[in-house]
């Protein structure tokens, strides 16, 4: 059951609205994917970390999500790419594809999504797409090319709010002879060395050979359209994708079928910049998820993309990353100090963790709720293991089923975003190396600051520990964690 009425902030209506999918508790929701000619960078990090996170949370509400995420595997980048390396098209897109399901897999958002439907397996869907369009009086054929004449859809920028003046100035795939500078391609004509297949368009009673490949966009409309049918539910990406992608896909999916609106809530989110420039191979910072994996725990870039709202641009620093790495170290230190407690049957101090698991709930779910509020929920969770800790080291010991309770709840939240999925939180330390950190803070606060690092040289010594000082509180790891 859905316990708060959850907000989505819709593009479309660029308000936040009342969730209500169009089929009870079925949610049919669609991501655009990779198109892959190079490895994952972090800006696609983001975007599937964030429509992860809001997958997870839609199921946790109890909605039955079908979440689909293409592969755009036939595209203009993955040719010249191919052409670039001397390859096939298809040896170069296989082998990206693969690499990119290994870093999925690495940040343990793979399973989140039940479809990856290919471009190259929907050729017969596209053409019938293509053909509606034609016949409906908004695709013309020009020297062998197919494209869509945006001046017949009045609505077009109704997504992007782009003023239609403003559309001249987009030279959109260029080509004399187009009706409109800024059509675009529906099919393009075979070429040398290029994927091609063989396919026949009927203009106005009169069939034409017209051997080609589809345009980018006709991709996924026509792919959604085989999965979902004319209309779903949530459509997201990047919000760089809002003009021209998205808008050319509902043009396509609302003339072809007559139904309005194609998608019923839109989401995007914001981009991923390095050291606050847009991320270029050029410009020399352009970062793989394998290369930012190589450095940090994949707990730790999930951190850090949730503690960002979905719909804000995030700016990637390793600076921010180690902030970031220190914060899931001290989540882990501080929760094991509650996990670490001795149990009872029950304590006299029950009820109280009981009170915080339903506060900690409700208070992660209020910010959930509010268009998926990551930094807030984050925010609860970290509160909520704080006050933990400081239960854990006022009392002796816990009744088993609150404490069950508690564990349950915070690792519950805490999955929503990925975290806390590791057992480190279940090493216990000694009763004395414990006894030394509450030393050493207490030493910290008197200022007497050559006897706190004497502590924390004997804790490292003696124990293996690193410690580290935090805005959030001091965490506290094995050497070499």
């Amino acid at each position: 059951m859905v316990a708060m009425v959850l907000q989505v902030y819709n593009t479309l209506s660029r308000s936040k609205e009342e969730f209500r999918p169009r089929n009870g508790m079925h949610v049919d929701m669609f991501v655009c994917g990779l198109t892959p000619y190079d490895d994952a960078h972090l800006g696609h990090a983001k975007t599937f970390i964030s429509f992860a996170i809001a997958v997870r949370w839609l199921r946790r509400l109890g909605y039955d999500v079908k979440y689909v995420q293409n592969i755009t595997d036939i595209e203009d980048k993955i040719i010249a790419r191919a052409k670039e390396r001397g390859i096939s098209p298809s040896e170069l897109e296989g082998n990206y594809e693969k690499r990119f399901f290994e870093d999925m897999e690495a940040l343990g958002i793979k399973g989140d999504v039940d479809m990856y439907p290919r471009s190259h397996d929907y050729i017969d869907a596209i053409k019938e797409q293509i053909q509606l369009l034609i016949d409906r009086g908004y695709a013309y054929e020009l020297q062998g090319d197919i494209y869509y004449d945006v001046a017949k859809f009045p609505s077009y920028t109704k997504l992007s709010g782009v003023k239609l003046e403003e559309l001249e100035r987009h030279r959109i795939e260029p080509k004399e002879g187009k009706v409109n500078s800024y059509d675009f391609a529906l099919w393009k004509a075979s070429k040398d060395g290029e994927p091609s297949w063989d396919a026949r368009f009927t203009f106005n009673g009169k069939e034409k050979e017209l051997p080609g490949r589809p345009g980018w966009h006709i991709e996924d409309t026509a792919m959604t359209h085989e999965i979902f049918g004319p209309q779903y539910d949530l459509h997201g990406g990047a919000n760089e994708l809002i003009f021209t992608h998205h808008s050319n896909e509902i043009a396509q999916a609302e003339a072809a079928y007559g139904i309005s609106p194609f998608v019923k809530y839109w989401m995007h989110s914001g981009v991923l910049n390095v050291n606050d420039m847009k991320m270029s191979k050029s410009l020399k910072n352009f970062v793989t998820i394998r290369d930012a994996l190589s450095n940090f725990d994949a707990e730790v870039l999930k951190l850090f993309v949730a503690s960002t709202h979905y719909r804000k641009n995030i700016n990637y620093t390793e600076a921010l990353m180690k902030e970031a790495k220190m914060r899931l170290n001290y989540l882990y230190a501080a929760f094991s100090v509650f996990y670490s407690m001795k149990e009872a049957k029950s304590s006299t101090r029950d009820a109280e963790v009981i009170s915080m698991a339903e506060n900690l709930k409700r208070e992660f779910t209020e910010a959930m709720n509010d268009d998926f509020n990551t930094p807030l929920a984050l925010s609860r969770l970290v509160v909520a293991i704080n006050g933990l800790r400081a239960f854990a080291e006022a009392n002796g010991q816990v009744g088993s089923a609150a404490k069950h309770e508690m564990v349950d709840t915070v690792l519950g939240l805490a999955s929503i975003f990925g975290i806390l999925g590791h057992d480190t939180y279940k090493q216990s330390l000694p009763e004395e190396a414990h006894a030394l950190i509450n030393e050493r803070e207490k030493l910290r606060k008197e200022k007497r600051f050559k006897e706190s690092d004497d502590l924390r040289d004997k804790l490292k010594r003696e124990y293996g520990l690193v410690l580290e000082d935090t805005e959030y509180g001091t965490v506290w790891y094995k050497e070499g964690v």
